[in-house]
């Protein structure tokens, strides 16, 4: 069944290249349309097109097949289009012509747009509280570790004292930021596209502020036209905030596999969190952030698929915009995944203790060597040089304690600070009055 057809029969080749993998993607639309339904019978009531008796049956049966879906036990029928096809054939087989009614004053172009909008704001808080669990563990980690002390790079280069604590923080800091973009996302999201019909609205007189409520959406896209055109853009920036945390958990993991390296071989795990090898007996191979690696920088890439699927075109709808579905609805549970394994690795390393105690990481000191020169009264150029010449004579002399004290330094990482960053972050994002919302929807 589609809602479109009218006497003509499509070529069975034209219908599978245009379906392609729709079927398949709305079932992960599918309690979101039912929502989405919900409100908009209950508004077609208020101005009139259904009756309160129909109301209620439409209610009963939504609720119905919403309660199906959260079982698992939902499915599109063969020959049935897209999952508004499948609610509404649903509704018609168990109450007649009242299940016609509720797609007045609606097109399927604003019922994907309502169902893609209520996923993405459902993923994007399911996304912050993994983001925020994970943010805890590192600094938990950072705390734990503030006093053991590892190299500090530049160009791959030795280059000054660092810590576990300060790289675990850095990590963690690096999410708030993170945290920020997908709340500037989440703000895009939540608006209602509802009532814009095909693009151009609906000579019934509905009520876009009553959906608007009934979803718990913060606003409406008030311009029909510009609902539209939201689609496609709202998922390009709700992807540039996904490759924002992507990008930091592969930042990680690559860290995390080059320490892991006999050579560097700063940290290590259990060894059924690592893989061996077929002939070789001594590996101990990070294939887990490897993964994570690769997931992510894939991650990375989806802001720019999605943006070259929808260059050059013009406003309204194109059905080009079908396919973002196939890049951007299993992009949130990969991220998920790669959260969840970096936890589990995060939360099992074994950190190597005394790492700079080893000469071979004399020269991280020679920062700190010059530093005290200066403090004694030797100006900076001149304490440069000394200990310049004094490395190169086979001659220098260092501590191994380095003493930094400033804000975000070995010794004063700061935690408390960060953790208030966080925190105001996450009071940005109003789920409370989501749930609140779709709960009485459901009532």
């Amino acid at each position: 069944m589609k809602l479109w057809q009218k006497d003509i029969q499509s070529l069975k080749s034209v219908e599978k290249f245009t379906v392609g993998n729709d079927r398949e993607l709305d079932i992960y639309l599918a309690p979101f349309d039912v929502l989405g339904s919900l409100a908009h019978s209950k508004m077609l009531a208020s101005i009139g097109l259904l009756s309160k008796e129909e109301l209620a049956l439409l209610e009963v049966e939504l609720k119905n097949i919403y309660q199906l879906i959260q079982k698992g036990n939902f499915k599109l029928d063969e020959g049935v289009e897209d999952i508004h096809s499948q609610v509404e054939l649903m509704l018609t087989q168990k109450l007649g012509d009242v299940g016609k009614k509720i797609h007045s004053a609606r097109s399927r172009n604003d019922q994907v747009l309502v169902d893609l909008k209520l996923f993405l704001r459902s993923e994007i808080e399911k996304l912050v509280f993994s983001t925020k669990a994970f943010f805890d563990l590192l600094i938990q980690q950072s705390e734990k570790h503030k006093d053991d002390l590892l190299p500090g790079y530049t160009h791959l280069q030795l280059a000054m004292p660092s810590s576990f604590g300060l790289w675990f923080g850095a990590y963690a800091e690096s999410l708030v930021d993170d945290l920020i973009t997908l709340q500037a996302a989440f703000e895009v999201v939540n608006k209602n596209p509802l009532g814009s019909a095909a693009g151009y609205g609906s000579s019934f007189p509905i009520n876009r502020k009553m959906t608007t409520d009934l979803l718990g959406f913060e606003e409406l896209n008030y311009n029909v036209v510009y609902a539209q055109m939201g689609r496609g853009k709202t998922e390009r920036i709700v992807s540039s905030s996904l490759a924002n945390i992507a990008a930091t958990l592969s930042r990680l993991s690559m860290d995390a596999c080059l320490y892991l390296n006999q050579n560097f071989s700063f940290i290590s795990f259990p060894e059924e969190l690592t893989t061996g090898s077929s002939i070789m007996p001594h590996k101990k191979n990070p294939d887990v952030f490897e993964l994570i690696r690769s997931h992510c920088n894939r991650i990375q890439a989806l802001p720019n698929e999605i943006m070259l699927m929808t260059t050059n075109l013009p406003s309204g709808y194109h059905r080009d915009l079908q396919l973002i579905k196939e890049h951007i609805i299993p992009a949130f549970q990969n991220l998920q995944s790669c959260l969840e394994m970096a936890g589990l690795m995060i939360s099992n390393v074994v950190v190597k203790k005394d790492l700079l105690k080893n000469e071979q990481y004399q020269y991280l000191f020679s920062v700190d060597e010059v530093n005290k020169l200066v403090l004694q009264g030797v100006p900076f150029r001149d304490a440069y040089k000394q200990i310049g010449n004094d490395i190169d004579k086979g001659k220098f002399t260092y501590s191994p304690s380095p003493s930094h004290t400033h804000e975000g330094s070995i010794g004063n990482l700061q935690h408390q600070q960060v953790i208030l960053m966080m925190d105001k972050v996450m009071s940005r994002f109003n789920f409370t009055k989501v749930e609140d919302a779709l709960k009485q929807l459901l009532h």
